[in-house]
This record gives structure tokens, C-alpha cells and sequence, in this order.
């Protein structure tokens, strides 16, 4: 695997950028670290892994996307880039099909494949994000931050921006589609994940980060979220504020709405059973997802609230 570099991104990720790094040597020509500000051992950990090292200046705010930048900087002449977060670990296999697919066909510029949740099953929130996870193959739109880049394509659009705290890699790869090339996601296993999401209050931050990147993302591209945005501005603003205004016209009044989700919350689990989740399942994720709106619409207020401000865009944190 001479043509392909890894930059692994962590922050205070302990034994899971261990297991990361372990999955990442002898799969690449050169293995870069970005570190976030750790305050544990990733670094020593890093550098006992033979990994070259970039360290984040932390007085300015970190993202991300202000990581994988710093890791493609540190890179000396590479060709093809495959990015991964410090929680996940690279499968082995992919490089050479991925790398293999991009030589084949000049026109794409990432390809990326199937994310796992090691510990699926160990809670609700694990499972979901499990299922956001897999997707059908072929070309796509957008995708996470696990990807292998051609550096051409990264180059030509100046990576990804630093100023995107969620949902950063979906706005590289608008930028990406939008210079004309495509992106495909192809059937092969490529990263297992840790997410370790055990409560609810993590759940409810990672939406809210979403929601951010939902707001975000979309006043840079209008057209991409714009259904999400929506959505939550329907199900998480205008009909919580329609149920306490009708409440004073009439007692039974907000019943009506009420029923609105409802209706919603059958219809995402019809969608769920549809794309093939397991029966057990479908019920319990529909009720996230219609809850969802909320934290969605509170993030996306919290993104015009810091534009109007002119307030640093700060990373929200779940772990």
C-alpha cells in the first residue's frame, strides 16, 4: 500500500486510539496524528505507534475539520488520503479496494464504505447510530468523516473548512459535487466505531449537534438539509408553539396536534420497516427519531444565535 497515507483525528479517546492506531499500521505509507488538546496519554500512545504528531494550537476553537486539514498539511506528497476518527478502527481489506476503485475511475474523488458499532448492542443509542451508519452502496452525496480522498480533489477545493463544527465532511462533499466530481460509497466493511453512547444525555447533545450542522451546512448550501431544517422547525418550534397557543382557545384544541406527531411517528417506523430494520427494533428507533426534532431545532438556534452574536462556532461534545 505505497499510495495511501492515513490521518487519524482523536480527542482523549484513551484505549479506543489505541486499538485505532494498532488497525492503521502496515496499511499505509505514513500514519499522521491530529491531536485535539488530550489531556490523557493519546499522544505518548500515538508516538509509541511510530505516528508522526500535530498537535492543535488550543487558543483557537478546534473542529474536526480544523484536525483533517492539519493532517493533510503534515503529509509529504500524498496521493490518496484515508481520514479516520481516533474512536474507529480501519478494517483491513478496504485500502486495497477503495485505492483500487479510485485508479479505476479518475472521476471520483472519494470513496468511503460501511462504518460498524462494535458494541451495537449494548444500548438504543448504539443501535441507531449503528443503522445511520449503513448505507446503500453506490454513488452518493455526501458521507462521513471516514473516507478516502484523492489529494487532487482535496487540493483543488481547499479541504475541508475549519469553521464547520458538525456535519463538516457533508459540507466538504457538497463542495466536492459541486467542482464536478462524484463520490461513491462501495460494499465493502471499511471502519468499525466505538461510539459509546450509554445515555441519554449524550443522545440528546449528538442531536443537537446535528441540528447545529443542519443550520450551519445549509447557509452555506442552501439546498442540502433543507428538508431536515424543515422537519425540525415544524416538528421542534411550530407545533410545540401551536400546542400552548391553542390550549388557549380550547382545552381539546391541542389534541389535534398532538395527533400530528403521532402520525409522524407511525410514518417513521413504516419508513424503518421499509428499509429493512429488524422488527424488534423499528418501534423504539421511531420514537428517537421523532423526538429528534427538538434537540435538532435547539441546535440550529444555537447556530443563528452565535452567527447573530458573531460568537466563535464551538464544537458540542457527547463523550
Amino acid at each position: 500500500m505505497t499510495n495511501v497515507d492515513v490521518v487519524l483525528i482523536g480527542r482523549n479517546e484513551g484505549p479506543r486510539l489505541v486499538a485505532s492506531l494498532q488497525s492503521a499500521q502496515g496499511q499505509a505509507r505514513q500514519l499522521v496524528y491530529v491531536d485535539s488538546g488530550s489531556t490523557d496519554d493519546s499522544i505518548d500512545e500515538a508516538r509509541k505507534a511510530g505516528a508522526q504528531i500535530v498537535e492543535l494550537d488550543m487558543s483557537t476553537p478546534f473542529s474536526a475539520a480544523r484536525a483533517r486539514n492539519a493532517g493533510f498539511d503534515a503529509l509529504d506528497n500524498p496521493e490518496l488520503v484515508m481520514f479516520i476518527d481516533g474512536d474507529c478502527m480501519l478494517v483491513e481489506g478496504f485500502l486495497d479496494k477503495a485505492s483500487a476503485h479510485l485508479d479505476a475511475n479518475p472521476k471520483i474523488a472519494l470513496v468511503t464504505g460501511w462504518r460498524s458499532e462494535i458494541h451495537r448492542n449494548e444500548s438504543l443509542y448504539n443501535q441507531l447510530i449503528d443503522w445511520e451508519w449503513r448505507r446503500p452502496a453506490g454513488v452518493i452525496l455526501a458521507c462521513g468523516g471516514d473516507m478516502l480522498v484523492r489529494a487532487s480533489a482535496w487540493r483543488e477545493i481547499g479541504g475541508m473548512d475549519p469553521t464547520v463544527i458538525a456535519s463538516e465532511d457533508e459540507e466538504f462533499c457538497t463542495r466536492l459535487r459541486k467542482a464536478g466530481w462524484t463520490l461513491e460509497r462501495i460494499p465493502q466493511e471499511m471502519t468499525r466505531h466505538d461510539a459509546n453512547m450509554m445515555t441519554f444525555e449524550q443522545w440528546w447533545s449528538r442531536a443537537v449537534r446535528t441540528g447545529h450542522g443542519f443550520a450551519q451546512v445549509g447557509s452555506l448550501h442552501p439546498e442540502y438539509f433543507a428538508a431536515e431544517r424543515k422537519r425540525a422547525l415544524l416538528y421542534g418550534l411550530a407545533l410545540p408553539v401551536l400546542i400552548l397557543l391553542s390550549a388557549l382557545i380550547k382545552w381539546w384544541l391541542p389534541l389535534i396536534f398532538f395527533g400530528l406527531y403521532e402520525l409522524s411517528y407511525i410514518r417513521t417506523a413504516i419508513g424503518l420497516s421499509r428499509a429493512g430494520m429488524a422488527n424488534n427494533e423499528i418501534w423504539r428507533h421511531a420514537w428517537l427519531l421523532t423526538l429528534s426534532k427538538f434537540p435538532n431545532a435547539l441546535g440550529m438556534a444555537r447556530f443563528h444565535f452565535r452567527r447573530l452574536r458573531g460568537d466563535e462556532m464551538r464544537i458540542i461534545e457527547y463523550k
